[in-house]
C-alpha cells in the first residue's frame, strides 16, 4: 500500500515568525565509464541522510529526492539558515567533502551543486491537489484549503498574516 493520498486541496501551514531554508544539493555524472569518480560521491550521501533523519534536533525537517539521468537530486527542508550551516560544518559533513576534493576535485567526470533559498513568512505559497503529503507539506504540515486561501495571492497574504 502507498502513501496516504489526501483528496481534494491542502496548502501548507505558517512557518514560524523567522521562515525556513529550502536547501538543493546534488550530484551530477558527467562521465558514466568513470565510475570510480562519481560512485563514491553518490554513496557519500546516505549516511549524511541517515544521520538527519535519527537526530530531530539538528534542525533537519524533511526531504525529496529526484534522480533523472545524469543527475541527482535532493531538496531539502531546514528550520533555520543557521541549523543548516551548523550541519555543514560537522563532522559527516566535513568528511563527506575532505573525500570528495580527494577524489574527483581535480577532475569533471562528477560535478557536485547546492542552492540555499531563505523562504520568509509571505514569501512563499504552495498547492497540493489529491497527493500524499509531499516537499514542504510533508516538513512543515498541511492543511485544507480554505476560502481565505483559495488562491495563490490569497495564500500568500495568509502566510503574512500569520506572522503578525
Amino acid at each position: 500500500m502507498g502513501k496516504q493520498v489526501f483528496q481534494g486541496r491542502y496548502t501548507t501551514e505558517a512557518a514560524g515568525e523567522e521562515g525556513f531554508v529550502v536547501f538543493l544539493i546534488g550530484m551530477r555524472i558527467n562521465k558514466w565509464r568513470a565510475v570510480h569518480k562519481w560512485l563514491p560521491v553518490l554513496r557519500a550521501m546516505p549516511p549524511m541522510i541517515k544521520e538527519l533523519y535519527t537526530q530531530k534536533d539538528m534542525g533537519f525537517l524533511d526531504m525529496e529526492n529526484f534522480f533523472t539521468g545524469r543527475t541527482v537530486l535532493m531538496v531539502q527542508y531546514w528550520e533555520s539558515e543557521e541549523a543548516l550551516m551548523d550541519y555543514a560544518r560537522g563532522k559527516k559533513h566535513r568528511q563527506a567533502w575532505k573525500k570528495f576534493y580527494q577524489l574527483a576535485d581535480d577532475t569533471e567526470e562528477v560535478g557536485i551543486y547546492h542552492e540555499t533559498y531563505l523562504q520568509k513568512p509571505g514569501q512563499f505559497e504552495s498547492i497540493y491537489g489529491n497527493m500524499p503529503k509531499f516537499g514542504l507539506a510533508k516538513a512543515i504540515g498541511h492543511t485544507e484549503i480554505t476560502p481565505q486561501t483559495v488562491s495563490a495571492r490569497r495564500r500568500l497574504k495568509s502566510h503574512t498574516a500569520a506572522k503578525g
